[in-house]
């Protein structure tokens, strides 16, 4: 039988993942098994809140409530419900909102210093953050994208470096299954999969150059344009030559296709834990 541990463990790893409806999913299952556990009721919540919808937030707002309800002083419950309320539009929802100091101003009260009240404070200063914050955080998230994809088109290179791309699909299949959790390798099988068959071929070349393309793209359109422009007696607007850039958007396309599928598989991968093993034969 799984243990609320269990499921708390696997809550947590399937939010790292990314998986939030798989979250609540698990959330849900280990409170049916232990109701009054607020733990669970923080990480249901959590996973609504990652949706940013109002469907989900209403429901995120009812399940801090029923475990501050049961745990009046659970810190993480606080710490989340107010970095939540801190996050709501005062307009739109001016309790919910008007709450966050409340909220704060408890923590404070009940442990100052711990982890949830620093997180709480950071949640809050982020709340009055200035519009060039805004610029940072987008800036690091592109950082971070492109990192992302570049580790993507280099594991192809190494994949397909010797041999055909038949062989490295299934090599990277086999990786994946020995490695069921690991991201990076599902991302490569995932990869493969997308860009399989003779009539990839192109699109693989590119994603073992990805970054080379781009820039070779990025020039002809730019020397395209132009000389259409010269050639052009009315100096018009010309953007034929963006065609060029069109193989590597469909390239980033199937890139970002394969890394949703790779996430995908991962989450439900580790949603497998919760599977009751069978039961042993009789006599064994």
């Amino acid at each position: 039988m799984t243990t609320t541990d269990e499921y708390l463990g696997l809550c947590a790893d399937l939010h790292a993942a990314g998986g939030y409806a798989a979250v609540r999913r698990t959330a849900q299952e280990g409170l049916r098994h232990d109701p009054t556990s607020a733990d669970l009721h923080c990480w249901l919540a959590l996973g609504h809140v990652r949706e940013d919808e109002d469907d989900h937030d209403d429901e995120a707002e009812r399940t801090f409530r029923a475990g501050l309800a049961l745990a009046p002083d659970h810190l993480r419950l606080l710490a989340g419900y107010a970095e939540f309320c801190l996050a709501a539009d005062a307009f739109e929802h001016p309790g919910r909102a008007a709450r966050a100091r409340t909220l704060l101003e408890r923590l404070e009260r009940l442990a100052p210093g711990s982890p949830e009240a620093e997180h709480a404070q950071a949640a809050l200063r982020w709340s009055q953050r200035s519009w060039w914050d805004d610029v940072r955080t987008r800036s690091m998230a592109a950082g971070l994208e492109h990192g992302t994809v570049r580790a993507q088109s280099e594991d192809i290179a190494e994949a397909l470096r010797d041999s055909t791309a038949q062989d490295a699909r299934a090599r990277a299949e086999a990786w994946s299954r020995e490695r069921p959790e690991d991201h990076r390798a599902a991302v490569l099988a995932a990869t493969l999969a997308e860009l399989s068959g003779p009539a990839r071929a192109p699109l693989r070349l590119l994603a073992r150059h990805r970054a080379v393309a781009w820039a070779a793209a990025a020039v002809l359109a730019y020397g395209t344009n132009g000389l259409l422009r010269y050639a052009d007696p009315a100096h018009g607007l010309v953007v034929w030559g963006w065609a060029w850039l069109l193989p590597v958007f469909v390239l980033d396309r199937r890139l970002a296709a394969a890394r949703r599928h790779a996430q995908e598989r991962v989450v439900a991968r580790m949603e497998a834990r919760l599977t009751t093993a069978a039961p042993p034969a009789v006599g064994d």
